[in-house]
């Protein structure tokens, strides 16, 4: 009876009468031709300034990426050492007469930084955060069925104000809404799930309407749950309400049956639609993303996730695409989680802002954890010119919007008011920790909060303030397993370990000594071309090797979780702080998105997948005495041979994470076999590489979409004549395309390559090097070559299809 009932609602709801399409909410994307002038321009935003010959273009844009590195630039090489300035941008629309009777709304995910809107001269309002989303009402001074202009100032100019590669401009996506006057207010739902078992889940929904007609209105509003295959299970109806002023909140209870539960392996999501009627015609439609879960961190046994037992294995990233810069790519970000998400990663941190919706998004989707972040910095500076100098004034404002923005991402479970702030050491802690608290609670009560704390110690003021529901530590690995006896009963978070440092496809000897830098640490690497081991042995003064830091994270339940420093590198705080190095060497994936050797022991240790990786390369001076390390999973032992010969079984005792086999060099060919229980699970082999021969292209997706910003990210392998890579070549690589594509960047992941990434041209890195595809409007066939000097030339095709 109640499957008929269901049935027989959902069909009234669907068959709602409704008004034109025209009438109800649009959400337009507003990214495409745009006017850009690089430079402070006098009066900028008046309708009658001459920008034809400015730039066109669309957006999201970052210009500083297509600058020169440089040291002398003021964002310094912690900064990225890329230029900054001032940067004008201008729309010329129509918005149809049919409109007049609505609500027109300009939505920027995110504009870095100081940015200033007009339309038609009027100005809207200035955001100093660079990284919030924020929204203003068009409607009072738009030409309906005329033309508009739309002007945006963006200040980057003083310099330094990050610690990071900031990027400069409209370097998120864009939106223009139109609702009717009466409708769903901006980010105007909350849902929630405050009970949930297998039999059933409650689901509450808050719902926010505004109402703009200028008297008062009867409406209704029927919810209906959709499941993850487009069918109707739960349905709400709100019998008529009175909106007798501008806002009213109405509340929903709603009975999920038989819920699928939203997890990071199958991260199953449901759609909350809205309607609000006004006259028995739909007014508005308004949908939220529903993730149905529960979880909660244990002070003693670490954290649950729909009841079981779960660590959190993530990493922080800041919000920077490598050679893309920092301009939003949805399909570059997703690249960047399916690369983590091989490697077993289950969590993200927004190290140290509020991210990209499309993180967001992705992380719903693909079943990430994450941790929500707000703050760098509080009231002091940690750089002469950050969001210290904004914070009394904007970061109420900031932070309400950044949760009313993310609280409905079921990804998200834990908030961070804040990273290494430096009032750790000051009594005005006990002050903004409980604001901050404070503010998220009004709007989320469901989530924890933390901060990422360098100085977790007992002085710490933010701890004290007992504002915080988990203590979060960064670094101080050797004080984690006597965490209770410092905070007994709390709850403990890794926010951020390890730090440590490599190079991709760079190797020294020995490999079992760990090396720390601080004796030359504002000093340039004593290394040719600030290289670092990547064998992890290398680390910061405040940080752990990999290994170490993992060794102690497994081992204990109340360590409810990680977030490495970090997952990909990026853009900016090369380590130590010296030029000729522009980029990080944290990441456990170099900046083109090549795996380090360190991944493939994530990957052994946090997937059930078979892995057998065996490294360094196998092209030394004869008699060299060489270190061969292997990451294995799933087997017992791994046998190594050298030409055929054995070397030595190996197995892991203890708590070792690899094995390792120290030889004499002599050429040829080394092989890896891991066993379990005397049956072969896995082979690998490395062999000497001879001179370069050839050029491979390896696309990592052959069909993209014809939609102007799908990519295809094509990996070029320098091989010898029997089809090895070889590990030294630097050949100079010279890409071309035909077809509806273009190539927006090129890559190799080497921290010292001071070529811009916009050229089409780019040295391999020990024996790699990328090309990005970015696809065009019009579907057909792109067909990308790759030459280089004395070498066969390459080509792939990439398909585009609409």
């Amino acid at each position: 009876m109640k499957r008929l009932y269901l049935l027989l609602l959902s069909i009234a709801v669907l068959t709602i009468p409704s008004l034109a399409q025209q009438t109800v909410r649009k959400t337009l994307n507003f990214d495409q031709n745009w006017s850009f002038n690089l430079g402070d321009v006098s009066d900028g935003e008046k309708t009658d300034l001459n920008d034809s010959k400015w730039r066109k273009l669309n957006l999201p844009h970052d210009w500083s990426v297509e600058g020169e590195f440089s040291k002398d630039n003021p964002a310094t090489p912690e900064g990225g050492a890329l230029p900054g300035g001032i940067g004008w941008y201008r729309k010329t629309f129509t918005v149809a007469a049919t409109s007049k009777n609505k609500q027109v709304y300009i939505a920027f995910d995110g504009v870095y930084q100081k940015s200033t809107v007009w339309i038609n001269g009027h100005k809207l309002g200035f955001r100093p955060n660079g990284y919030i989303s924020f929204r203003y009402n068009l409607t009072p001074y738009l030409n309906f069925g005329g033309q508009n202009t739309l002007a945006v100032k963006v200040d980057n100019s003083v310099q330094p104000n990050s610690r990071w590669y900031s990027g400069s401009g409209i370097y998120r996506n864009v939106w223009l809404i139109t609702t009717n006057k009466l409708a769903v207010d901006n980010w105007g739902t909350y849902v929630t799930t405050p009970k949930v078992t297998e039999q059933k889940a409650s689901v509450n929904l808050k719902i926010v309407v505004k109402n703009y007609v200028g008297k008062p209105q009867q409406l209704q509003l029927i919810t209906s749950i959709f499941n993850q295959e487009g069918v109707i299970v739960a349905t709400k109806k709100t019998n008529t309400v009175t909106i007798a002023d501008s806002v009213i909140n109405v509340n929903q209870d709603i009975e999920v049956s038989k819920p699928q539960l939203w997890s990071v392996d199958r991260p199953y999501l449901y759609r909350v639609v809205t309607k609000v009627l006004n006259a028995g015609v739909i007014a508005d439609e308004y949908t939220t993303p529903l993730g149905i879960r529960y979880f909660e961190f244990d002070a003693y046994k670490g954290f649950f996730l729909n009841g079981k037992p779960l660590k959190i294995l993530g990493v922080c990233d800041h919000h920077d695409l490598g050679s893309l810069g920092a301009a939003l790519n949805y399909r570059a970000l997703e690249r960047q989680l399916q690369i983590l998400k091989a490697m077993g990663c289950n969590g993200i941190r927004t190290s140290h802002n509020p991210p990209a919706p499309e993180l967001l998004d992705l992380c719903d989707k693909m079943g990430f954890i994450v941790m929500d972040e707000a703050f760098d910095c509080w009231e002091w500076k940690k750089v002469t010119y950050d969001y210290h100098l904004f914070f009394k004034e904007w970061h109420k404002r900031d932070l309400e919007d950044q949760v009313l923005r993310d609280r409905n991402h079921p990804s998200i479970m834990i908030w961070s008011i804040g990273n290494e702030i430096p009032q750790q050491a000051d009594s005005s802690a006990l002050r903004i920790a409980p604001e901050l608290t404070a503010i998220i609670h009004s709007l989320d009560k469901t989530r924890p909060i933390t901060t990422a704390n360098d100085r977790p110690d007992t002085s710490n003021k933010i701890v004290k303030s007992g504002a915080v529901d988990l203590i979060g530590y960064n670094y101080h690995e050797y004080n984690y397993a006597k965490f209770h006896d410092r905070y007994p009963g709390k709850k403990f978070i890794a926010t951020e370990t390890a730090s440590g440092l490599e190079t991709r496809g760079y190797y020294e000897m020995p490999s079992d000594s760990i090396r720390v830098w601080p004796e030359r640490w504002d000093k340039p690497f004593i290394r040719e071309g600030n290289n670092v081991s990547a064998y992890d042995n290398t680390r910061p003064p405040w940080g752990s090797t990999h290994e170490a830091t993992w060794k102690v994270m497994k081992k204990y339940d109340f360590l409810s979780g990680m977030f490495i420093w970090t997952g990909f590198d990026y853009l900016g705080e090369p380590t130590p702080y010296s030029w000729p190095s522009r980029s990080s060497y944290f990441g456990i994936v170099d900046l083109a998105g090549f795996p380090k050797d360190v991944y493939y022991m994530y990957q052994s240790e946090w997937t059930t997948k078979p892995v057998l990786h065996i490294f360094p390369h196998w092209n030394w001076e004869p008699g060299k005495t060489v270190d061969v390390w292997a990451y294995y999973n799933n087997a017992d032992e791994v046998e190594l041979y050298l030409n055929g010969k054995s070397v030595g079984v190996k197995h892991k005792t203890g708590d070792d994470l690899h094995v390792m086999w120290r030889l004499k060099y002599e050429p040829g060919t080394l092989k890896a076999v891991s066993r379990k229980s005397g049956k072969v699970v896995l082979t690998s082999e490395i062999k000497t590489a001879g001179a370069p021969a050839k050029i491979e292209l390896i696309a990592d997706r052959k069909t993209i979409k014809a939609d102007g910003s799908d990519l295809s990210f094509i990996t070029a392998k320098i091989l010898d004549k029997d089809g090895n890579v070889v590990p030294n070549a630097d050949n100079a690589i010279q890409f071309k395309i035909n077809g509806q594509a273009f190539i927006p960047a090129t890559d190799n992941g080497n921290p010292v390559d001071h070529d811009s990434f916009k050229l089409s041209s780019r040295k391999a890195f020990h024996g790699l090097a990328l090309a990005i595809v970015q696809s065009k409007l019009t579907p057909g066939v792109a067909t990308l070559t790759a030459s280089a000097s004395g070498l066969p030339t390459a080509s792939i095709k990439v398909t585009l299809v609409k």
